[in-house]
């Protein structure tokens, strides 16, 4: 049996190992459509994919426009002819509300009912199917956020391992950001906060070594917020970080969380008169700007970004837009992240795809991405293997200004640090 990868909740891990384990009298095997070199999900004139997404979740956070992203990358590439003559048969994502049970059940649905060849995109806080996608030796793509981005042989990260594993390396892009937004790092002191989950303390554990390296003294850095429920009083997790800083408040307040925790802490953290920077990975999307409460909770927050910002006048990024608007049926709609983490899942996958060649195969398939690389992308220069062990390194910072969006930190490729 494979060695298990890290996944977000411990009771989840076993329950996917053990589901993993039962499954291999009955796994799914390939399609045999009568044509040399064809895999499940592959025919003479198509390629099946499917996704999973968090359309859906407790607390109301959504992530359903990442499907939207992959339906407008593979668009595009159909339009371009498809992959090797073959059309892309995206079938779209399956809802997992965050729910590490139902997370697994879509991935075994998308291989044992659906046949798919690729799993892209997989949006999530939990990837209890990781596993299982791993076994059946299904070529997986998303957001590197996750420790299962890290080290399996068919998962990808579409801008590389963001959590990795002792001799991986660490992106530094959220603390040199911050660094030039403070004029440097040097005698400044940052307060880190995540939601009390393997994942918060391991983002806890991430940042805090990749800030301390960057010169910032940091003052907190505690995963206590509970992950299951927002918290209706943030006065006990504001009192401990405006007294962090040798009883002061520190420089800079850094949320490892979603929109609706950020928004709570920070409304807290104004509230108490906090005048320092405020800033989280999630909340660069212009539909929050729609109401005037949330609006106002995340002024003047830096949201770190790996990818180009939209603002941006790359030629990419106005591909983008306009595949982005093709999909929607042709229709203006506000960008945000979630797109972005989408398309460019779909991006990696679609030119790997293309370097594999005609006889498209799993093996093909994997053969392929060891010896691939292109530049210039809107997540900066990709290659693979490197990129299931390392962060491609690049990104930038915005900030909410006035109802808008403002480049803080330009988009920039950093060097890495190693992880210990």
């Amino acid at each position: 049996m494979l060695r298990p990868i890290r996944t977000l909740a411990a009771a989840a891990a076993a329950l996917a190992l053990v589901s993993a384990c039962n499954s291999a009298s009955n796994s799914a095997s390939p399609d045999k459509p009568g044509a040399a070199g064809t895999s499940r999900g592959v025919s003479a004139d198509s390629i099946k994919v499917g996704g999973i997404v968090s359309m859906t979740s407790a607390s109301g956070y959504s992530k359903k426009d990442t499907d939207l992203g992959a339906k407008a990358r593979y668009a595009r590439a159909n339009a371009e002819g498809g992959i090797n003559g073959r059309k892309i048969d995206y079938i779209g994502a399956e809802d997992d509300g965050q729910d590490p049970a139902k997370n697994l059940a879509a991935a075994r649905k998308l291989v044992q009912q659906d046949k798919v060849f690729a799993v892209s995109p997989m949006s999530s806080v939990t990837f209890t199917g990781a596993d299982f996608l791993e076994q059946e030796k299904v070529p997986t793509f998303g957001w590197g956020t996750l420790p299962s981005f890290c080290g399996p042989k068919y998962i990808y990260g579409f801008n590389g391992c963001l959590v990795p594993t002792p001799g991986g390396t660490i992106n530094q892009t959220w603390p040199e950001g911050i660094g030039k937004v403070l004029g440097g790092a040097q005698g400044k002191s940052v307060a880190i906060i995540a939601n009390d989950s393997d994942a918060g303390k391991f983002g806890v554990r991430t940042f805090q070594q990749g800030f301390t390296s960057a010169g910032f003294n940091v003052s907190y850095a505690k995963a206590s917020v509970p992950g299951t429920a927002v918290p209706s009083d943030w006065s006990a997790y504001v009192k401990e970080i405006l007294e962090s800083n040798g009883g002061k408040a520190p420089d800079a307040v850094v949320s490892v969380m979603q929109t609706p925790n950020n928004i709570g802490l920070f409304t807290s953290l104004k509230r108490s008169g906090y005048k320092g920077l405020l800033s989280d990975p999630t909340d660069y999307d212009p539909g929050l700007l729609a109401k005037d409460a949330t609006k106002q909770a995340l002024d003047g927050v830096h949201v770190l970004l790996q990818f180009e910002p939209f603002e941006s006048t790359n030629p990419k990024m106005a591909q983008f837009k306009a595949d982005i608007k093709a999909a929607n049926g042709g229709q203006d709609i506000p960008l945000n992240m979630h797109m972005m983490t989408g398309y460019m899942s779909a991006d990696l996958f679609v030119s790997i795809a293309q370097k594999a060649g005609k006889d498209l195969t799993v093996e093909s398939f994997q053969a392929a991405a060891q010896g691939f690389s292109d530049t210039g992308t809107l997540v900066g220069d990709r290659a693979e293997p490197k990129g299931q062990k390392d962060s491609f390194g690049c990104g930038a910072l915005v900030q909410l200004k006035n109802g808008a969006y403002e480049v803080s930190v330009p988009f920039k490729c950093y060097e890495p640090i190693p992880f210990k």
